[in-house]
């Protein structure tokens, strides 16, 4: 069982930054690709960042790329989601989760979810 607890969110102006984390606990961390969703209000939760563990190779939804950054700090079983460049769009909640499946982009494979945390982006 993997226990993921994210924090960081916020109300962030246009353009502006903001950084999320993700504390995770639980047996076998190790051994899971982890990635970012969101959900904005009335909309399905989509793939935001996908991080290997063990490689911290990266996979970013083109909406992203170029303004988000994910990072893993493997010592103290943390994830990041460095947020750039801020858009109105992106305000949504931002979900942590790790699964089994290498480089998934689908929520369905993904195991372990946390609470979420809000992001407001306001313009």
């Amino acid at each position: 069982q993997v226990q993921l607890v994210e924090s960081g969110g916020g109300l962030v102006q246009a353009g502006g930054s903001a950084r999320l984390s993700c504390a995770a606990s639980g047996r076998a961390f190790s051994n899971y690709f982890c990635g970012w969703f969101r959900q904005a209000p009335g909309k399905e939760r989509t793939f935001v960042a996908g991080i290997s563990r063990s490689s911290s190779s990266t996979d970013y939804a083109n909406s992203v790329k170029g303004r988000f950054t994910a990072s893993t700090d493997n010592a103290k079983n943390t994830l990041f989601l460095l947020m750039n460049s801020l858009k109105s769009e992106d305000t949504a909640i931002y979900y942590c989760a790790c699964g089994s499946v290498y480089a998934s982009r689908r929520r369905q494979e993904y195991n372990y979810w946390g609470q979420g945390t809000q992001v407001t982006v306001s313009s």
